[in-house]
């Protein structure tokens, strides 16, 4: 039991220095988990020898170590974040009571890699390997909304912003105010802008580095999605978006 509660603390320790930019003090770090200075010195020492943990004698400060990023990186190279995913999805559609998709993009355009149908019998289904242009669609809007300029410029050189619906934005200037508000807000509206009675609201899921690799959508009738509602599933996307990001490793904003 000793050693199991000489762990936990280790890792709190961990987890500690992991949430800090610039370093601890060894008083800092006792502060933040709540131990004896004594207590957290000898388990940074063991860490340290582990590399688990380093220290800057030149301004007496504790970083993560060496072996600790070795063994998060293992971690990035087996994660499936569809795997990851699917536990939040259905969490997600019980939720709001819609259908719930994750994409990825490629190519320039998105592609679906996983569905979550709700109970409704109106419901838009998308087979897994499904493809959709970026700038009428609720997930590609999403991750159009964090592309740096360059890229997004090279999207719509390579694909156009053709029209699908009578509501989907055909110009740079409408597409980019909509970008704009969607980045402002933490996520995106498709406004039957691909599909005439189907709206989408989507946010993104983020890496370690907090760049969006993927898109997560709530979808359903219009007439089930009305403005007054946009909100709501819109805080709701925001709010699992961040914790599958972190769940995935990543950082959410």
């Amino acid at each position: 039991m000793q050693q199991v509660q000489s762990l936990v603390r280790a890792l709190s320790i961990l987890n500690a220095l992991a949430e800090s930019d610039d370093g601890m003090t060894l008083t800092e770090i006792a502060g933040q988990v709540k131990l004896p200075p004594s207590t957290v010195h000898r388990l940074l020492t063991t860490m340290q020898h582990e590399r688990y943990v380093a220290f800057d004698s030149e301004r007496t400060l504790w970083f993560v170590g060496v072996q600790a990023f070795s063994v998060g990186n293992a971690f990035t190279k087996n994660r499936n974040l569809s795997q990851i995913a699917r536990p939040y999805m259905r969490a997600l559609m019980e939720d709001s009571g819609e259908t719930v998709n994750l994409a990825v993009a490629d190519g320039g355009e998105v592609i679906f890699l996983s569905q979550v149908e709700c109970r409704k019998m109106m419901r838009a289904l998308v087979t897994p390997g499904r493809r959709a242009l970026m700038h009428c669609s609720g997930v590609g809007k999403a991750l159009l909304a964090f592309l740096p300029e360059e890229e997004l410029v090279a999207v719509i050189e390579a694909h156009g912003l053709p029209k699908v619906t009578e509501r989907t934005l055909t110009t740079k200037t409408a597409l980019k105010k909509d970008l704009e508000r969607s980045r402002q807000l933490g996520y995106a509206l498709d406004d039957e802008e691909h599909a005439v009675g189907l709206r989408c609201v989507a946010g993104v899921v983020r890496d370690e580095t907090g760049t969006p690799i993927a898109a997560l959508s709530l979808s359903g009738p219009a007439a089930r999605i009305p403005n007054d509602r946009i909100e709501q599933f819109g805080l709701k996307i925001r709010r699992v978006c961040a914790d599958l990001s972190r769940e995935y490793g990543g950082m959410p904003v």
